[in-house]
């Protein structure tokens, strides 16, 4: 008699009691005191910069009669497009932002050209030709000589009265910015030039393929240090531009802050929304400059601190 045995149970696994290994909750860390007073203190700042330019840019909606009754406010109450009707009707504006942006543009093409040559000179240490171009460039920054015999030397001597580079060259060059730059070429390693001579390219060449390439970052900050001096410009045009279908931008503004009377050269009627004007004008002046930053932000910080500390 044959005997049929039981199956085997199964025995109980047995159970873990480790907890089950995975990615680590990671605890926060409190930020620091000083972490929260500059963020705190960059707010400030911030609201304390935004809230006039916000100001301006609502009192150039509001109506006349709310700004001479109340003056400024956060919301344009009653909203009013007077001023900018009244601006944009005539051709004044219109040409005005022509001799500005030639300004503008030609002069910051200039200044960077004229900037990067004479840095790249100092730079290079050259015998008889270094030293006494960084002192002639280093005198400016101390004096200069007057306004009289730079007025002579643009009228009578360049003739260059009613011409819009006469507002260009007298800026084409500022000593700090080209000390700037002179300090970012020196930077620049000597083995890729030694190359650049090997492979047989003479000095322009190396200027203008390898240097200038790599100069790319302080170059944007010095183009925009110089396209914001252009476009703020007022007083050389002040001096050496009578003609007004040639005042830029900026001069038309300084007309119409300093005598209510220039109100009437906009364009129009003869009851114009003076206040309103004054502050539409002041954001149509700024609103190009302050739009084109934010594009050259990045090369802004990056180029300023090369330029400045290394050397």
């Amino acid at each position: 008699m044959t005997t049929v045995e039981a199956p085997a149970r199964p025995r109980p696994r047995p159970v873990s009691t480790t907890p089950p290994t995975g990615p680590r909750v990671r605890q926060r860390q409190r930020p620091e005191t000083f972490t929260v007073v500059s963020y705190a203190g960059v707010i400030a700042f911030a609201i304390v910069c935004i809230v006039p330019f916000w100001m301006v840019v609502a009192g150039s909606f509001t109506a006349e009669s709310s700004l001479s009754q109340t003056g400024y406010s956060l919301w344009p109450d009653p909203f009013s497009l007077d001023a900018y009707t009244t601006i944009f009707a005539g051709s004044r504006v219109w040409l005005s932002y022509g001799a500005t942006i030639f300004i503008t543009v030609v002069g910051t093409v200039i200044a960077v050209i004229a900037t990067s040559g004479i840095a790249w000179v100092i730079a290079r240490g050259l015998p008889l030709v270094s030293r006494p171009l960084a002192v002639f460039a280093y005198i400016p920054m101390l004096f200069t000589g007057g306004l009289v015999p730079m007025y002579i030397l643009i009228t009578q001597v360049l003739q260059l009265r009613d011409s819009w580079f006469a507002v260009i060259l007298p800026m084409a060059i500022a000593p700090f910015l080209v000390f700037v730059q002179v300090s970012f070429f020196r930077a620049t390693p000597q083995e890729i030039l030694d190359a650049a001579r090997i492979d047989g390219a003479g000095e322009l060449r190396i200027f203008f393929q390898v240097v200038l390439p790599l100069s790319k970052p302080v170059i944007a900050v010095i183009a925009l240090f110089y396209a914001v001096a252009f476009w703020n410009e007022w007083f050389h045009a002040l001096l050496f531009i009578s003609e007004p279908a040639k005042y830029p931008l900026q001069l038309v503004l300084q007309n119409l802050i300093t005598s209510v009377a220039n109100a009437a050269d906009l364009g129009t009627v003869s009851a114009a929304p003076v206040y309103q004007m004054r502050l539409a004008m002041t954001v149509i002046t700024i609103g190009p400059i302050l739009l084109a930053y934010p594009f050259a932000q990045r090369y802004f910080v990056k180029g300023l601190t090369l330029g400045a500390t290394k050397g």
